[in-house]
């Protein structure tokens, strides 16, 4: 009897899961139209990362390849057909947290018309490089201030010369 137990235990167990696995993949925006984003930097992103608008989940990115003349990363986003975003809309790849993932954050514009079917959004900003912003906050690169020329005068060392008012 126990055996019997801990087997339904162990199957509602995996049920449990493909059900979970289902809701976080495609199936929620399947029948969506496609539009593509060109992106510097997608780091952290790949096939099944959520589109979302105001933090909703609205789509997931369903590819990703690289564009061979500009050496850009395109993403194919799927959108649910509800969600009718306009032509100026925005693109950004933001973090969830320090430690969370990324997603992609759509801005929609003021355009009446909307994105269609194999439109590109043109307004992206790319994956921040968080490593690299901690590394040079912490080696201070970037604190310096600019050093004069090379070859340029050095200020003179000094108090200040006086100044004459004019004469009236």
């Amino acid at each position: 009897m126990i055996e019997a137990l801990v087997g339904l235990l162990v199957l509602l167990v995996a049920v449990g899961f493909v059900v979970f696995a289902y809701q976080r993949t495609n199936a929620g925006t399947a029948g969506g139209y496609t539009v593509a984003a060109r992106f510097p930097n997608v780091t952290g992103v790949s096939a099944g990362t959520d589109v979302r608008v105001s933090g909703m989940k609205i789509g997931t990115v369903t590819g990703s390849r690289l564009d061979e003349k500009t050496f850009q990363a395109v993403l194919d986003l799927s959108i649910d057909p509800k969600v009718k975003l306009p032509i100026d809309s925005s693109a950004a790849i933001t973090s969830e947290g320090l430690l969370g993932g990324n997603y992609i954050s759509l801005t929609p514009g003021g355009d009446p018309e909307t994105l269609k079917p194999g439109d590109e959004i043109t307004d992206t900003q790319g994956a921040t490089d968080l490593m690299g912003l901690i590394g040079g906050y912490i080696n201070g690169t970037g604190n310096k201030a600019a050093a004069p020329a090379e070859g340029a005068a050095a200020p003179a060392a000094g108090p200040p010369a006086a100044v004459t008012p004019p004469a009236q």
